[in-house]
């Protein structure tokens, strides 16, 4: 009787262990690749946006002024007009720009993007 009762509690742990072996191998892959709507969540709260028309431009403090932001263009600073490269030089007052910055320890705002113009249209995917 002893070795049926043995027999049984070694059946029963390793039933146990076969039927936690699904679980525990889900749980090792949750460090999969955050999803584009997790990325672009992140990017905007490390980034946040900001968008107005051009209130001022300094070519050589290389800040420009929309509402009350005043941004500092850096050498890392991918800049655009009506979607194409452009400098800051490009840059008219009044027109329209948008872009994404962001905040140093300093508390200077440094520009990632900025975008002078219009929105450009996104092309259509043919498929």
């Amino acid at each position: 009787m002893t070795n049926n009762i043995s027999k049984i509690t070694i059946l029963s742990l390793f039933t146990a262990a076969l039927v936690a072996m699904p679980g525990l191998s889900r749980a090792e892959g949750t460090n999969a690749p955050a999803s584009p709507d997790q990325t672009a969540q992140a990017t905007r709260k490390n980034n946040p946006p900001f968008h107005g028309n051009l209130k001022a431009v300094d070519t050589t403090a290389k800040t420009i002024t929309v509402g009350t932001l005043t941004l500092q263009i850096t050498s890392d600073t991918k800049v655009t007009k009506d979607g194409k490269p452009a400098t800051l030089s490009d840059a008219v007052v009044g027109e329209p720009v948008g872009g994404s910055y962001t905040k140093t320890a300093d508390g200077k705002l440094n520009a990632v993007t900025v975008h002078f113009g219009v929105k450009p249209k996104k092309k259509a995917i043919n498929n």
